[in-house]
């Protein structure tokens, strides 16, 4: 793919990883793209680099516009490996001046590297540089998601570069967000969101006011993952505004295991009473789903209902991997309750109940234990659990959105 002018003389020059299929732990079924922008001007900056393995096709897109030495300046915004994996062979290749970062970035990239002699110039939140007829200004986005973050922004242009933050795992052809389906698009936006930024939730709500404060304006977000923002800004700091504070669809997850299939028949008998109170319902068969998917389908449900049988005095290893991911992520603000089959012990009900506690979800279920194979009356306490789910999820989401 060839160089993309963004803005005047401001270029898309990352790579596309058509084949990345696992982003540690989180499935990237249609690949990535490392973004990384050259800014010319009376100084020449790129922003961030690409994943080592995909240095050459990064190299031949910077040379199209200029040779690589008469870049001045480079800002590393993220020192995670797929943003600087190329730096130490482009800073050989450019020699640059100076090397922008936060504090926290050159205690990384010095970890990283062990590189004393690079140009290091650190940053502080807010300070800006001028490029001759435009500025670059520096805000601190430590914790979203690696203490060294920042976000570049360009006021002059409107643009903000802002680092991992609202981005995606797709790769596109396509470098903007008017090109490609805009449904298939909040997908990947919400799927990014649920597996790497959910945790620091609180902080990207702070992060979000504080630019609403600052009064910057913003008409592009270029990311260093997926789209570029330029038709549907608005769009993606409102769901990025709700998903920091954990709001809710009409929607409840279902998600189990299952041995011989009788947890299986509890699943979905509880999913058909969720349903049959108006509540939109997803049943996800954890043998069947990847964990970053059953996530992604957190990220907006209010109520999340787990199903395991127990199998040595637990519950199923799947189901045990998916707690500790969603565990490690902090959902809140959720509706949970637990059920599941069981031949002699059953103790795997419990288990899931007392991690979901952990996890502060408001649980009004006791949970329901069947032993073996589940007959119409233990299906039929199944559905009636799933109806009164369905009618906490319609009453919570309707008081908050009368608030």
């Amino acid at each position: 793919m060839k160089a993309t002018e963004i803005k005047k003389d401001i270029f898309w020059v990352g790579a596309i990883d058509w084949n990345m299929r696992d982003f540690h732990g989180y499935s990237t079924y249609k690949g990535t793209t490392y973004n990384a922008f050259l800014l010319k001007d009376d100084k020449v900056v790129l922003f961030d680099t690409v994943k080592k393995n995909l240095k050459g096709d990064f190299v031949h897109r910077i040379r199209s516009l200029l040779d690589p030495s008469q870049i001045d300046y480079i800002v590393v915004n993220h020192v995670e490996m797929d943003h600087t994996g190329a730096l130490p062979e482009m800073i050989d290749l450019v020699r640059p001046e100076k090397i922008f970062c936060s504090s926290m970035g050159k205690k990384a990239l010095l970890s990283h590297f062990h590189r004393e002699d690079w140009p290091y110039e650190v940053v502080e939140p807010g300070q800006s540089i001028s490029l001759g007829k435009r500025s670059v200004r520096f805000i601190e986005t430590r914790m979203l998601h690696w203490p060294d973050s920042m976000f570049s922004y360009i006021p002059e242009e409107k643009l903000l570069i802002s680092s991992d933050a609202f981005g995606q795992h797709w790769a596109t052809s396509e470098r903007f967000d008017d090109e490609v389906d805009f449904s298939e698009l909040m997908s990947h936006a919400a799927k990014y969101y649920a597996n790497i930024l959910l945790l620091y939730s609180s902080l990207v709500n702070r992060l979000l006011n504080n630019v609403a404060e600052m009064g910057i304006e913003i008409d592009m977000i270029a990311p260093d993952h997926g789209l570029i923002w330029r038709s549907s800004v608005d769009r993606i700091l409102k769901a990025y505004s709700d998903w920091s504070v954990h709001k809710a669809k009409r929607k409840a997850v279902v998600v189990y295991d299952t041995m011989w299939h009788s947890t299986e028949m509890m699943a979905k008998a509880v999913a058909d009473g969720i349903n049959r109170e108006d509540v939109s319902v997803m049943l996800m068969n954890l043998q069947k789903n990847h964990r970053s998917d059953v996530i992604t389908e957190v990220l907006d449900s209010r109520a999340v209902v787990l199903g395991s049988p127990t199998l040595n005095n637990g519950m199923l290893p799947r189901m045990a991997a998916f707690l500790t991911y969603m565990k490690g992520l902090k959902p809140g603000n959720k509706i949970g309750a637990a059920f599941g089959s069981y031949g002699w012990s059953g103790e795997a009900v419990k288990q899931m109940r007392g991690i979901m506690e952990e996890m502060k979800f408001e649980l009004p279920e006791p949970g329901i234990r069947v032993r073996y194979v589940p007959e119409h009356p233990d299906l039929t306490e199944c559905l009636e659990m799933g109806r009164r789910i369905g009618r906490a999820v319609r009453e919570s989401v309707s008081r908050e959105n009368e608030q």
